[in-house]
């Protein structure tokens, strides 16, 4: 999957606005924010975490956003098999991304002027 290139009738002109903060507490801004070791324990821990307004586990508790890393090296996590080098849940990453992203396994990501081989995302 690729994306497509906007074009002018793609977009509505509209006087109307809408304003709201991106935290659920309605605060503009997030200053604390908490992990949870459950999730960083179990199997999705190794492929994003989710953040947390207050302790996961506390009443009021919700998600604010998520962030995983992907490695175009596998770098940064333990390898899914110790026989097969480089493969592991920051490579899987990097090519899901890669693929929704560019659309082509082959393309590496560019940053302005830089290309690198690897990325923080916030996928949630």
């Amino acid at each position: 999957m690729s994306f497509k290139r906007l074009e002018a009738d793609d977009f509505v002109v509209s006087s109307d606005a809408i304003s709201a903060t991106a935290w659920t507490t309605g605060n503009p801004t997030l200053s604390t924010f908490f992990t949870s070791s459950t999730q960083e324990n179990g199997s999705s821990g190794d492929y994003y975490l989710n953040v947390y307004n207050t302790g996961s586990a506390l009443s009021g508790s919700a998600v604010q956003f998520a962030i995983a890393y992907g490695n175009s090296f596998g770098s940064g996590s333990l390898v899914y098999n110790s026989a097969v080098d480089g493969k592991s849940p920051t490579s899987t990453i990097w090519g899901q991304y890669q693929d929704l992203v560019l659309g082509d396994e082959n393309t590496n990501f560019a940053f302005g002027t830089i290309t690198s081989s690897e990325f923080f995302a916030l996928p949630l």
